[in-house]
């Protein structure tokens, strides 16, 4: 099969969305398909692979180092003719992912789209909540103009069917515990932290940025401070919020961006995953700390409502309950027994699940669509999806 993905971010730029898309391309590769990969150009100096397209890109605002794809309607349309992909995977909504999605209209080549991140979410997290319905309404317009609509989890999917998302389909996804293991637990690395063996290290790993709820971790980490008065924070990831959280806590220890096994150690090397987020559509790095063997403490939706159990894992708490939050990171990091017994459970909880199916059940999807475009079959296709990648 010949498929075309369109994302307007993906690696050496680190987020959720790229590494997510890097995976299913990659995937969709290792499966014997052809893949497209379309893409803005990232700087002067990037040139693209034999399989990639690279569109004009504009700066993101408010988030530096990333671009928006500007429209290229009539480029797609040319190449998709001379190269006509079985079914496009449309992974962001800018302005590139609506080209992608018009030329694939025009060709009549079937598309999906993937929900990745939660724009409604953040217009509130960057003091415009007024916006959150408009958000969630062009998000509609934008999907729906799709022949399916991909996400990670049953709860988002009930949450977008009850707003008038169209042909929602479950794809599951997963975590590689080949990588992400306790065993690379590191003490050189936590004693360039400046930390001993049984030093709390409370850590955080993503992007630092508005949407995150950064200021509930730090007032949980201070609280932590009371029952363990040497511990210490440790944020993994770069980000706009970056520069003032440093001005304002001293104490704690910045990493930067981590990539692979560098990430893995990172990880494994932590003792408390505190990660206050409200805004994920998933979160990946939930995922990435169970199989760290790390207890995690998160909000209760996404991949910890998928995988984390509250008192096994960590602790999931209702959504907005800050001061559960705080008082249950409090309460893991006082008890090493505790810590002990979730870091061993937690590893568990994600050891069956493998990359390799996600990339079997995208495919299936993404074959099924074919199906049903040229047999005319669309309204029972997203059903039949939905049971292949249960």
């Amino acid at each position: 099969m010949r498929y075309a993905i369109v994302s307007e971010t993906y690696p050496p730029e680190i987020n959720g969305v790229a590494l997510t898309v890097q995976g299913l391309e990659q995937g969709l590769r290792s499966r014997g398909h052809e893949v497209q990969l379309v893409r803005p150009r990232q700087s002067a100096q990037d040139t693209a692979a034999p399989h990639e397209m690279l569109v004009r890109g504009a700066p993101l605002p408010r988030y530096p180092g990333l671009r928006l794809g500007l429209p290229a309607t009539s480029r797609l349309i040319d190449a998709w003719k001379q190269a006509r992909p079985d079914a496009v995977y449309v992974a962001t909504e800018g302005p590139l992912g609506w080209s992608a999605l018009r030329a694939a209209r025009r060709l009549g080549i079937p598309a999906a789209s993937g929900f990745h991140t939660r724009f409604d979410e953040y217009m509130r997290d960057y003091g415009l909540p007024f916006l959150t319905g408009t958000a969630l309404a062009w998000m509609r317009r934008f999907h729906n103009h799709a022949d399916a609509t991909l996400v990670p989890t049953r709860e988002l999917a009930d949450f977008l069917q009850s707003r008038r998302f169209a042909n929602v389909v479950r794809l599951p996804r997963a975590v590689d515990t080949a990588l992400f293991d306790p065993a690379r637990r590191d003490d050189a690395l936590r004693a360039q932290w400046g930390v001993g063996p049984k030093t709390l290290v409370a850590i955080y790993v993503g992007r630092i940025a508005a949407e995150k709820n950064l200021d509930l971790a730090v007032r949980a980490f201070r609280q932590i401070r009371h029952v363990r008065p040497d511990a210490r924070f440790v944020w993994v990831g770069d980000g706009p919020a970056r520069a003032k959280l440093e001005h304002d806590n001293p104490d704690f220890i910045f990493c930067g961006v981590q990539r692979g096994e560098a990430l893995a150690r990172h990880f494994a090397s932590g003792d408390l995953f505190v990660f206050p987020s409200l805004s994920e559509t998933f979160g990946n790095v939930t995922l990435e700390a169970l199989a760290s063997g790390v207890p995690t403490v998160a909000f209760d939706y996404g991949a910890a409502r998928e995988y984390l159990r509250d008192g096994v894992h960590g602790a999931a708490i209702a959504p907005n309950e800050e001061g559960g939050f705080i008082t249950q990171c409090v309460r893991i990091a006082a008890d090493d027994t505790i810590r002990e017994s979730m870091r061993d459970a937690s590893r568990q909880a994600v050891s069956l699940l493998r990359p390799e199916q996600v990339s079997a059940d995208f495919d299936a999807l993404l074959q099924l669509l074919s199906e049903a475009r040229r047999s005319g079959a669309t309204d029972t296709m997203t059903t039949t999806a939905e049971r292949e990648a249960s």
